[in-house]
């Protein structure tokens, strides 16, 4: 339920902010006051269209915001746990436009993707417009009205079905593969033979492509070591060379330290450096005697490199994927060599999934045909109600030739507005005026299957007067005892039945004009009834009239509510 609605530089709302209640809200004031752009505003910050066009002029950008109680509906709490957002009863969004037209997005203070935005939108509000009605001649619109007003037997139906349907689009599209395999039966198995043998010729070994590259990399290098070597092995192993010289320097050291025993350390220093010299003297030696740094080896080290590298390019990238290719591919040609007893066992998969859906495509069209029905009926009963007493609503559910995602029907509404005239597609004969009052039916019998809290009505009354009104008026109470419902109305009939009366205005200040939000009390409402009914003429007639309007809608709202209390 919508709580609040804070809007700071849209357009002419300078800084309007309104509080809401349960039941039915109402917008009115003059034509041009502001209702329709409050709803913009209201739009946008549940993730609809904005425009820097939208940015009050001389300010730095706007800002929307809308206060949600959403205690009891666990539905917008899972779509905020699933994007990692906090679930807590009161749910902050807010939309922030800036003047070079930087859009802004957060939901209770963190910033997320419009379409995140938009998401939790439209499980919050469903906003009823004059574009809404022309949805309604939309191919999907039918079948979406059925398929939510058919309940739960419907729903299990469809989730049925859908599931068939998986199956079948699976055992479809693997039968398909395999026709294709089949055709292409003899190139593939030489293909797939050929890749077999390539990459079980190559030997392949895991980590031998590590242990190469370290072998290339001396290979590349084994002239320059060797000389290196060589020329370390000569500088100890050299006439007087560092061994030679060490020799008589720790022979004379131990000849002195015979005299003074503070040299024995020194001539011990000496000797072991001799003795580590000498051992690396001979590792040297040893060293140049069993290296083998040819071209010959860098060759063959070279090609194998060069092989396995070749084979990761074409298979994979590691050896480790060229070896998992390997496995698969013989899985593949196993499977060709077999491809007629596979195709076989396709064909009979594909004949039980299509026997399972069509099972179930009658089951749900079944159940499409009970709520037609009904649904058709109920409609008709409401149209009738506003101003269209010889109106005649139903719902047609053909068969398909064919399985589709959403089952094997073909949902179509049928309309007829006037005595004699027969039923025909609604996109073919509803006027505009007629498709508004069929949408306002359609959402007075589906309001216990509503899933969204909150609904608005943006002018649904256009066009409409006297007792229609009153019968419409009706109708949006009846959907408010089940819900919240927001409407702007021109309306006096309607706007008798508010729970809560916020009036719209423009004032001028300082040059600049601005939309204003009221919330009436209860002479406030008399006072913009009279306004409605009578313009700017206040008379005890008019203030009578007013009066009685608000009794009615008083008694007629006690009535819906003490009916709803009962179901």
């Amino acid at each position: 339920m919508l709580q609040s609605l804070h809007v700071h530089n849209f357009a002419l709302l300078e800084d309007a902010h309104a509080e809401f209640t349960p039941g039915f809200n109402v917008f009115t004031g003059e034509t041009g006051a502001g209702k329709s752009i409050l709803i913009d505003a209201f739009g946008m910050v549940l993730g609809g269209r904005a425009s820097v066009d939208y940015v009050r002029s001389g300010t730095d950008g706007l800002w929307v915001q809308a206060v949600f109680d959403i205690a009891n509906q666990e539905d917008i709490k899972n779509i905020l746990r699933e994007q990692g957002l906090e679930a807590e009863d009161d749910l902050f969004l807010k939309r922030q436009i800036s003047a070079a037209g930087k859009s802004r997005a957060l939901v209770n203070g963190v910033q997320v993707p419009l379409a995140v935005l938009k998401q939790i939108g439209t499980a919050l509000v469903d906003i009823h417009g004059q574009h809404e009605n022309q949805a309604l001649l939309k191919p999907e619109a039918a079948r979406l009205v059925m398929d939510t007003f058919g309940g739960a037997a419907l729903q299990a139906a469809l989730h049925a079905y859908k599931k068939e349907y998986a199956v079948y689009l699976d055992a479809q599209a693997k039968l398909k593969q395999l026709e294709q395999d089949n055709a292409e039966q003899d190139l593939l198995m030489d293909r797939y033979a050929w890749e077999i043998k390539e990459i079980t010729n190559a030997n392949l070994v895991v980590g031998e492509e590590e242990a190469l590259e370290e072998e290339a990399k001396l290979l590349q290098n084994g002239e320059r070591i060797i000389k290196s070597v060589s020329g370390a092995f000569e500088q100890l192993d050299e006439e007087d060379a560092v061994l030679s010289r060490l020799a008589r320097a720790r022979d004379e050291l131990n000849y002195a330290a015979r005299y003074d025993g503070r040299l024995a350390a020194f001539a011990e220093a000496v000797d072991s450096a001799w003795i580590n010299l000498d051992d690396c003297r001979s590792e040297l030696a040893d060293y140049l005697s069993r290296s083998d740094f040819n071209e010959e080896r860098a060759v063959e080290v070279q090609q194998r490199l060069d092989a396995i590298y070749r084979l990761q390019k074409k298979y994979g990238g590691s050896t480790e994927a060229v070896l998992a290719y390997l496995e698969t591919t013989q899985a593949k040609l196993e499977q060709l060599q077999n491809i007629a007893a596979a195709l076989e066992k396709a064909q009979q998969a594909l004949a039980q999934a299509t026997k399972r859906l069509g099972v179930a495509a009658a089951v749900l069209s079944k159940e499409r045909q009970r709520s037609a029905a009904s649904l058709g009926q109920s409609i008709t009963t409401h149209i009738r109600d506003l101003a269209m007493p010889n109106g005649s609503f139903q719902i047609a559910v053909t068969q398909l030739e064919r399985f589709a995602p959403s089952g094997r029907d073909a949902v179509r509404f049928l309309f007829s507005g006037n005595l004699g005239e027969p039923l025909n597609d609604l996109e073919k004969v509803a006027s505009g005026g007629e498709l508004s009052r069929i949408a306002l039916a359609m959402k007075t019998v589906l309001m216990n299957s509503a899933q969204v809290g909150t609904m608005v009505f943006d002018e649904i009354d256009t066009g409409v007067g006297g007792v229609t009104a009153q019968k419409m008026a009706e109708k949006i109470a009846a959907i408010a005892t089940v819900g919240q419902v927001l409407c702007i109305t021109h309306l006096p009939q309607i706007a008798a039945f508010a729970d809560n009366h916020i009036y719209i205005e423009k004032q001028s200040s300082q040059g600049r004009t601005a939309t204003v939000l009221s919330i009436l009390d209860y002479n406030g409402r008399l006072q913009e009834l009279v306004r409605m009914m009578a313009g700017a003429t206040t008379s005890r007639a008019a203030l009578e009239n007013a009066t009685e309007l608000l009794m009615g809608a008083k008694s007629v709202k006690e009535g819906l509510r003490k009916d709803a209390s009962q179901k």
